[in-house]
């Protein structure tokens, strides 16, 4: 079987589990719990970004409380613009309706500042060793291409980032070495694939599609948290599966970029 039909059928697995987990009832109370969040404008998520690039789950303190979460005494509230509005009468058809007078800041934070129950989440972390040593090669990989890899602690709930402009993927240093492995894999996608991509959905899509195709030819099943960040980050089961096949061909070749060069470098170390 040549690795274009392994990756192939890889990614036909990826669509099944999506498809699996979106019908499920854990997919359900986590839709229930993501109802309760508000969608944010464009200029509030610039807001949000601009005061904490790492947040990825905002909300209010009495939300929060809601939730039986409660923000943790010290943390800095992150400060979005909420509308003022005014109910009036309109007299052409005797309608109500609510007219925007202005705007005011009010304060809302991430989940990584808040400490409580748990929150349902589709996303479980891998367990489990890297006796391959796949996490090495994938550093090396990393530096062929120009990025520095840095181990660090992230306040929140982050795993890793990517940054262009500094030439340098962060991976959190507590997680699992399977883990890492996948992290490392989904951030090299992102350097391969997003220096100007503007849509982060997208862009998150096409990462963890690439690093679940690499796991999955590395022998690692990273079904448990590809297949629902990637149904999140799409916006639903059918979204989802819709964006895997638009971008098959960008996430093939990410993953073949990346496999290729993992191959290459084994045969060198076995000559």
């Amino acid at each position: 079987m040549t690795a274009r039909r392994t990756r192939s059928e890889v990614m036909a697995q990826l669509a099944e589990g999506i498809a699996r987990l979106t019908s499920s009832d854990e997919w359900r109370r986590y839709l229930e719990l993501q109802s309760r969040f508000h969608c944010y404008s464009f200029n509030n998520v610039l807001l949000i970004a601009a005061q904490c690039h790492e947040a990825i789950q905002v909300a209010g303190y009495g939300a929060w409380r809601k939730l039986n979460r409660f923000v943790r005494r010290g943390e800095r509230a992150i400060w979005i613009l909420a509308p003022i509005l005014e109910r009036r009468l309109d007299t052409d058809d005797g309608a109500d309706g609510d007219v925007v007078r202005g705007f005011r800041l009010v304060p809302v934070f991430d989940v990584s500042q808040t400490e409580g129950d748990e929150l349902p989440s589709v996303c479980r972390r891998l367990a489990g060793d890297d006796p391959a040593g796949h996490y090495g090669r994938l550093v090396e990989l990393a530096r062929s291409l120009g990025f520095a890899v840095e181990e660090c602690e992230f306040a929140g709930t982050m795993n890793g980032d990517c940054s262009h402009a500094a030439r340098r993927i962060r991976i959190e240093r507590r997680n699992t070495p399977s883990q890492r492995v996948k992290t490392l894999a989904h951030e090299l996608a992102h350097a391969l694939l997003h220096e100007s991509c503007e849509d982060r959905a997208l862009a998150e899509l096409e990462a963890e599609s690439t690093a679940y195709v690499v796991c999955g030819a590395l022998g690692i099943d990273s079904g448990g948290y590809s297949f629902g960040y990637v149904a999140a980050w799409a916006g639903g089961g059918a979204e989802a599966l819709a964006g895997v096949r638009e971008s098959g061909v960008r996430i093939q070749k990410a993953a073949a970029a990346i496999l290729d060069s993992l191959e290459s470098d084994a045969a060198v170390r076995a000559a």
